[in-house]
């Protein structure tokens, strides 16, 4: 169980949590109090066979729930979760996803909700005084869906020396750097009431700009690249909510300021169906690798030591 429970907790399962496999992963729904955002916040936590025992800090995974989601958003995909623990392909981690309405996981601009403050802050603070997981950048992780993804490339991009590694599937976000470049077949599902809840009424295009992933991007390209953020961004082509352009943009983005990402456009993947758990399950095997590096390719080495001439040869000639 967690140490010093400072909030209601409920245990939904142990054993076998999901019903799909025989891992005994724990799920717990629990809630805090803040005066940053409308409370209380309600989540879920997700704790790995052998929590109870184990002795130093596990990492932590923020995993982040989509437009008209809520904290069960980890429960429904949990079965992708235990079988990777169940096939040692994911390390033992505790996960947490927070109930965040359709807030994009940002400060509104009038100040009234402040859910990027609520989750750097005391949602995070609370969580590592409350749960075996690690107080540093190495092993602090993000997965986020829709507009998840897009709350998760934010805060990973804006304070990337916090986060080790982010991976965003299908994230909600625009193929602009400017408001007035976002075309209306970009932005079609999201009402203007909505949009000006958040960036402001009148709308603030600065302030839209400030929280634009892509644009943050630009604005903070050294930053990010000495941190070697590991970066995993993932759409479908076939994305209803044309999504995958905005996607495309931003691999686009990190590509021209020369910071590494992996970056996975899905042949015939709709924003919805059955593709999204074999995604998740290629997204969290990349922060698998981020925890657990594999060792160097000798083949790979090889080639690359025999083409070093060959290269600086060929860049003497330019």
């Amino acid at each position: 169980m967690p140490r010093n429970p400072l909030i209601c907790v409920l245990l939904l399962a142990i054993p076998g949590a999901f019903g799909q496999s025989a891992q005994a992963s724990q799920i717990i729904e629990s809630k805090i109090e803040t005066k940053l955002v409308p409370g209380p916040v309600e989540f879920n936590v997700l704790l790995p066979d052998g929590y109870e025992s184990a002795k130093g800090p596990l990492p932590m995974l923020l995993f982040l729930h989509g437009g008209g989601g809520d904290r069960n958003f980890l429960q429904r995909l949990g079965p992708v979760i235990d079988d990777l623990w169940k096939a040692g392909t994911l390390p033992p981690m505790v996960i947490v996803t927070p109930s965040a309405a359709r807030s994009f996981y940002m400060d509104y601009k009038d100040g009234s909700e402040k859910w990027e403050s609520f989750i750097i802050g005391p949602f995070l603070e609370h969580l590592r005084r409350t749960y075996k997981i690690t107080r540093e950048r190495k092993g602090t992780l993000l997965f986020g869906i829709s507009m998840g993804g897009l709350g998760g490339l934010r805060l990973a991009f804006k304070y990337p020396d916090r986060f080790e590694a982010v991976a965003a599937l299908e994230p909600g976000i625009d193929p602009a750097l400017k408001w007035k470049e976002v075309k209306p077949r970009n932005r079609f599902y999201r009402s203007d009431e909505l949009i000006q809840t958040i960036f402001g009424k009148p709308f603030d295009a600065a302030y839209w700009e400030a929280n634009n992933p892509a644009s943050i991007v630009v604005a903070r390209a050294e930053k990010i690249k000495k941190s070697r953020l590991s970066i995993y961004i993932d759409v479908g082509d076939e994305d209803a909510f044309n999504i995958h352009e905005g996607t495309e943009f931003l691999h686009r983005i990190l590509w021209d300021n020369q910071i590494q990402h992996e970056y996975h456009l899905v042949r015939g993947a709709d924003h919805v169906g059955r593709t999204i758990r074999p995604r998740t399950s290629e997204a969290l095997e990349f922060l698998a690798r981020v925890l657990n590096p594999p060792p160097p390719d000798p083949e790979a080495e090889a080639t690359r030591k025999r083409l070093e001439p060959l290269k600086r040869a060929a860049e003497r000639k330019q």
